[in-house]
């Protein structure tokens, strides 16, 4: 399987939280990744990028909150995250790093 430099524009970051933790026991593993990327283009750089098998993967938007911070109004961003469900027997340790 060949790394692309595209794959790892659609994956920002691991989501390293107690939530993603507790979702890891069901083989599942949480990234952020880029507002446009598709279910599809997910999939196919976790794959390529960690060489895991993907069954599904399931995204969410979370939308950008206004804050106010000393005075200054301001709007967070809005932030696009994907579970992905791996194969049985396959991980990936996001802890590591790439």
């Amino acid at each position: 399987m060949s790394q692309d430099p595209r794959h790892y524009d659609v994956i920002v970051a691991p989501v390293i939280t107690e939530k993603a933790t507790i979702a890891s026991e069901q083989n599942k593993v949480i990234f952020k990744v880029r507002p446009d990327a598709t279910k599809e283009q997910i999939k196919t750089a976790v794959e390529r990028l960690f060489d895991v098998k993907v069954e599904a993967v399931n995204t969410l938007v979370r939308k950008g909150k206004k804050k106010v911070f000393k005075g200054t109004r301001g709007v967070r961003s809005d932030v696009k995250s994907a579970v992905v469900t791996l194969a049985e027997g396959h991980k990936i340790d996001v802890t590591t790093g790439l």
